[in-house]
């Protein structure tokens, strides 16, 4: 049991480091009178049109993709709680 819980703990270490190095990475793309600046955790750095930032897009943009992550995470952790390895 504890060895599960060393595990756990590690993956939890582990998916936190992932995490960091996520935020470190960034992608930017333009078309069409669009700039976009996304990090590798796919949240929106920055979006503009035309050279105007569009900061309430941008914010309901990772609002939802936040959204999308919970629901995501729940039914992961129902998939893995069902495997026994629940988190």
């Amino acid at each position: 049991m504890f060895d599960k819980l060393k595990d756990m703990n590690n993956l939890r270490k582990a998916q936190g480091e992932i995490k960091k190095e996520l935020e470190t990475i960034f992608v930017q793309a333009e078309k069409g009178g669009y700039k976009l600046l996304v990090r590798g955790d796919k949240r929106f750095e920055k979006l503009e049109l035309d050279g105007v930032e569009q900061k309430e897009l941008r914010d309901l943009i990772n609002d939802v993709l936040k959204d999308v992550d919970k629901k995501v995470e729940k039914q992961m952790r129902g998939r893995l709680s069902d495997l026994g390895l629940g988190i």
